[in-house]
Formats: structure tokens, sequence, C-alpha cells
């Protein structure tokens, strides 16, 4: 730990009678974040952690891209929220770096029916959270986001190398995902 004071939020998006949960969440990222802080290269940087259903999953994490790649077009946003809805069946979190330095965690609390799975995403997003603070990364993704939206291309070769870090570090993410273990007994 670097001594820094990470500013942590939880919160539900459109989740009425999710107060248990919410209690629950906000108590499991707490003892999340000083584990993956201890265990992976890198600073936490500021975290807001966005509990919310599979309906409004896409909704809440496009609107972060946007913001983030600073996208105007409207029939490019709209493209880019039809398709976040299309996938958001399978997606048990998603990690997006913020602009103002920060990373959201959106995570679909109907993929995860007990602590030990929401531990265990959580570990996995934290990973990605760190991640964005090692030198070039959160400017390659934020350069990723806008080839994405159309917003600005990358040429070939800089998409290979974005996908191949990618790859990279969702391995590192899923090879930390045992230190759910310490957050919550239980988990895998």
């Amino acid at each position: 730990m670097n001594g820094d004071v990470v500013k942590l939020t939880v919160s539900t998006h459109k989740l009425p009678g999710y107060r248990a949960t919410l209690r629950t969440a906000k108590r499991l990222t707490e003892e999340a974040v000083r584990v993956v802080e201890r265990s992976v290269d890198g600073r936490m940087p500021d975290v807001q952690v966005v509990l919310t259903s599979e309906r409004y999953l896409a909704e809440v994490a496009t609107a972060a891209e946007i913001e983030t790649a600073e996208c105007t077009d409207k029939r490019v946003q709209s493209r880019a929220l039809r398709s976040a809805k299309k996938l958001a069946g399978e997606t048990d979190a998603r990690a997006i770096p913020l602009a103002d330095g920060g990373v959201l965690i959106v995570v679909n609390v109907d993929q995860h029916p007990n602590e030990a799975t929401f531990a265990i995403t959580l570990v996995h997003e934290l990973v990605h959270a760190m991640q964005t603070s090692r030198k070039g990364v959160r400017d390659r993704l934020i350069a990723g986001l806008r080839n994405d939206l159309g917003v600005e291309r990358l040429s070939r070769r800089q998409s290979r190398e974005h996908d191949r870090c990618l790859e990279q570090e969702e391995r590192e993410a899923y090879s930390r995902e045992y230190l759910a273990r310490r957050v919550v007994p239980s988990a895998a």
C-alpha cells in the first residue's frame, strides 16, 4: 500500500429494495481493495462500484465509455448502446477507465447469486483497475475506446498491440482471482 487514500464509492443504479445487498457489497469491496492493493503491481485509483441489473448494465457502462472517449456523435452513441445491450446478458461486470483518472466498475447483480461469486468478480475487476495505473495503460485503453467508437482510429499495428495487451491483462486478472478466498473464504 502506498499510503494514499483511495476514494471508494459503492452504489446502486435502478435497484430498488437492494439495501442489504448494497451493505454486503460495500463490506466486500473494502476488503477486496485492501487484498488486491497488497498483491498486484500498480496504484489503486479512485474506484466507483455500481451495482445494477442486466437491463441497465449496458446503459451505465456505455454512458461512462462515451464520456471517457469524448464521443459526441449521437448515432455512434446509440449504436454502442445497442451493441452493449446484446452482450449484457453474459457480462458479469466491466471495469471502465474514467476521464477523471478513476475507474468505474459496473456489476451485474443478476449474475452473482452469492458472496463468493461476487468476490471473485470484484477481485478480477479491481485487478483491471490496478492495471490502469501502470505506465501507458490508461492512455492505451482510452485510445482503444475511441477506436471502438469510431472517434479516432488506430492503425492496424496499434490495434493488434492493443488486443495483445488486453489478452495479457485479462490473463493476469484471471490468475489473481484466487485472492477472492481472502475476501470470502468460500470463494473458489
